[in-house]
């Protein structure tokens, strides 16, 4: 049973009898007290003046007599314990008992009986409590019966104010359910119930990040096709060129050439793949601890032939212990970026250092990873434009996509770090620092 519908009417309804039935057992109890209290004064009365009464036994005239509707007895008793007079002679009655009120048991139910003495007799008066329950209940009965044609009436009206108070529900419902797939607009929620709102509040907000990332989606593709169209084209000519060859030199030429542009046209594919693949991914506290210090060395030597290509000096200046929660995998693509940067665009025989230290702020300690090198730099306007996607600085000579330091930014993002840049060493150059939060960093 899933429908709240459902759910909210048989609890109240449910409720609604329960109530109903505790309500007429009460008012019957009450009742049946009032009954008790009101007989119980008129045997005591019915008594005290059958004893005022100036007769003798043998003169009974003051006596009640037999009366059909009459449900009070009375039995006179003399002081030995012989029954001189019964007023119902078929009614089975108890026996003599003590004086004043009492309750007493007799093979036809248990009665209620007052005793006084008169002129050296015991007079009785007593009353069936069958009686007395049987009023109580019909006086429950003619008490409860307008809240019985009543119960139906309220019932309906539940069942109505149910059914409206859960309309805004059905409504909203019918809403997202008739909406296309692209109509991400907020859902409405001025009408809604108190309770409704901050579901749809979060719904609203998610649609919000939805459109977001789908505007991000669009405006990736276009980026990608954009960048991909130039490489793409090159090595279309670079094919003609390489079928058009004549000689042998010439042909070589034209090999080395598509070569070349298939490395590139790869290696920008790849960086579309890791950037699409650390944007998508949701922000969550990293998993397992990565030591910077030896990842750092690991991407060193990873590119030391690289960096000797060019004749660059790369190395390690600074490695002291540093271990952050995060994904390891994730902290190599981004230091792998950081120095694979660094050596496109420092020139021959230029220098490339890779530090990670652990500094403390205020009491705290926080890692950082820090990238230094000889190269052009980037000018103080163009730094916080250098992490959009496929941005480079005009006038850069080296090859590139405009995508390392986007995804660079990413992967920081993802494990709450910051990324700085500023001048290397002397002026000269550039320097990358990624600070890490400083609760994550241990040594």
């Amino acid at each position: 049973m899933n429908s709240l519908r459902t759910r909210l009417l048989i609890w109240l309804l449910g409720a609604l009898l329960l109530i109903g039935v505790a309500g007429g057992f009460v008012i019957y109890r009450n009742s049946l007290a009032e009954a008790n209290a009101f007989f119980d004064y008129h045997l005591r009365e019915t008594a005290l003046l059958l004893r005022d009464q100036a007769y003798g036994f043998a003169a009974p005239e003051g006596l009640p007599q037999e009366v059909p509707q009459y449900d009070f007895v009375v039995q006179v008793w003399s002081l030995d314990g012989q029954r001189l007079y019964q007023s119902q002679p078929q009614a089975v009655l108890p026996a003599a008992t003590t004086l004043g009120l009492s309750t007493v048991d007799s093979p036809a139910g248990r009665w209620r009986v007052f005793g006084v003495i008169a002129r050296g007799h015991v007079i009785q008066v007593a009353q069936a409590l069958r009686i007395r329950e049987q009023r109580a209940a019909r006086l429950a009965l003619r008490t409860l019966a307008p809240f019985g044609v009543l119960m139906p009436a309220l019932a309906l009206l539940i069942w109505w104010i149910v059914g409206r108070s859960l309309r805004p529900l059905g409504e909203l419902a019918s809403s997202v359910r008739t909406r296309s797939p692209a109509a991400l607009d907020p859902l409405p929620s001025s009408s809604l119930p108190d309770e409704v709102r901050p579901l749809v509040d979060a719904l609203n907000d998610l649609l919000s990040r939805l459109a977001a990332a789908l505007q991000h989606e669009r405006a990736f593709i276009a980026d990608a096709a954009h960048e991909l169209r130039s490489p793409l084209t090159a090595l279309s000519l670079q094919l003609q060129a390489l079928q058009s060859a004549t000689g042998e030199p010439e042909r070589a030429a034209a090999s080395g050439q598509l070569k070349a542009g298939v490395a590139r046209a790869t290696r920008l594919v790849e960086q579309l793949l890791t950037l699409a693949r650390h944007e998508r991914r949701p922000a969550h506290e990293p998993a397992g601890p990565v030591a910077l210090d030896d990842l750092a060395r690991a991407v060193v030597t990873e590119l030391v032939p690289l960096a000797d290509s060019k004749q660059i000096d790369l190395g390690v200046a600074v490695a002291e212990p540093a271990t952050v929660p995060g994904d390891a995998d994730a902290l190599r693509v981004l230091v792998r970026n950081l120095v694979d940067n660094a050596i496109s665009y420092t020139p021959q025989a230029g220098r490339v250092d890779v530090s990670v230290r652990r500094e403390t702020s205020e009491g705290a300690s926080r890692a950082v990873i820090e990238v230094s090198d000889t190269g052009p730099g980037i000018p103080v306007a163009e730094r916080e434009r250098v992490f959009d996607r496929f941005y480079r600085v005009p006038g850069t000579a080296s090859p590139g996509s405009g995508i390392g330091l986007a995804i660079v930014k990413a992967i920081a993002d993802q494990h709450g770090a910051q990324v700085e840049l500023g001048s290397g060493a002397d002026g000269r150059g550039l320097r990358v620092r990624v600070l890490f939060p400083a609760a994550a960093a241990a040594a």
